[in-house]
């Protein structure tokens, strides 16, 4: 069950139509407590300005005023939220930016706790969904939290981006959708750093039409020599709990699950030169008959037998089909270099 925030009363004055979901990721600086060390916390990549988590303040027990344009967010009243939930995350505080206010960028602001409650380093993203009076959704919005040790917690916040509506709905609550957890040394990337596979390995938004699911991989050769490729990557799905989802079987080639999937050319070798980049598509359908549907959040991803494995999230929901096609790598020749 999602973790839910009321807040009450529904606020008032002037208040922007929030943007499609977006993505972000936690700030460099967003505080950790590991042991007794706690690090400061900067909301600096959520809002361009000199403020500081610390200046939000805490939630209000008593009802707060609406509110109005100010150079910091008002603190909107919430219930106690009591302890984190299974996946270790707990919402702390949900504020308002005023149309005046230093924070261009977003007009409301949720505060959260999350705990690594597992054993390993662990990359966190996490869909929160904000909610009108009425308790439908206004927007939803992913937030990344990065390398979080075992049994340390992150305090962050998540913010909504905006633009002006006529008749914009209010927001009144905040929920947790999803919570979704990779390794830290398996967490996928498309740019920044380059990895010590020296490749960067992700999976793009995908495309769904008619029940066909079509996801596409991609990897860049972000490192300094060549990289050699040739024929299918090696795939692992796993399920929410990270176990091995079994009776699923993989398919070299789309062309089973769909003519028009992509992914059925012949495999070839391929040499990436620095730069360089190559894909191939994962495809399913998720028709459902008799039997026990098959979702299946995580695919860990090995480019070549050896290579190291990287985790990625297409959400596969296969319904009771029991296949998944995967076509062979190809080069990109979107790719410079």
């Amino acid at each position: 069950m999602p973790a839910v925030i009321r807040v009450l009363p529904a606020l008032a004055g002037a208040v922007l139509f929030l943007a499609a979901c977006g993505t972000e990721k936690a700030a460099p600086g967003a505080e950790r407590t590991e042991g007794a060390q706690k690090l400061p916390v900067s909301a600096e990549s959520l809002c361009p300005g000199d403020f500081a988590l610390g200046r939000f303040g805490a939630a209000s027990a008593s009802p707060a005023p609406a509110p109005t344009p100010s150079g910091t967010p008002r603190s909107l009243p919430v219930p106690s939220a009591g302890g984190p939930g299974e996946d270790g995350l707990k919402i702390t505080g949900l504020y308002a930016w005023g149309a005046g206010s230093e924070c261009a960028s977003a007009d409301y602001s949720a505060a959260f706790e999350l705990t690594n409650q597992g054993t390993e380093k662990a990359t966190y993203t996490v869909t929160f969904g904000f909610l009108s009076a009425s308790g439908g959704s206004v927007d939803n919005v992913e937030r990344t939290v990065e390398a979080v040790a075992p049994g340390a917690t992150v305090k962050d916040v998540v913010a909504m981006s905006a633009m002006a509506a006529a008749h914009p709905p209010e927001v009144t609550g905040v929920q947790v959708i999803k919570v979704r957890s990779v390794p830290a040394a398996e967490a996928s990337s498309a740019s920044g750093p380059c990895p010590a596979s020296g490749v960067h390995v992700y999976a793009d938004q995908g495309d769904a039409a008619m029940g066909l699911r079509v996801v596409g991989l991609h990897l860049v050769n972000c490192g300094t020599d060549t990289y050699q490729l040739n024929g299918y990557p090696g795939l692992e799905l796993l399920d929410e709990d990270h176990e091995k989802v079994d009776g699923v079987r993989i398919l070299h080639g789309t062309d089973a699950i769909s003519p028009a999937a992509g992914g059925d050319g012949s495999p070839r070798p391929l040499t990436l030169r620095p730069g360089q980049s190559a894909r191939t598509t994962l495809a399913w359908r998720n028709t459902t008959q008799a039997g026990d549907p098959v979702n299946a959040p995580y695919v860990r991803v090995r480019p070549k037998p050896g290579a190291a494995p990287v985790t990625v999230v297409p959400e596969l929901d296969l319904g009771t089909t029991g296949k998944l096609g995967v076509g062979p790598w190809e080069m990109d020749e979107s790719s410079s270099g």
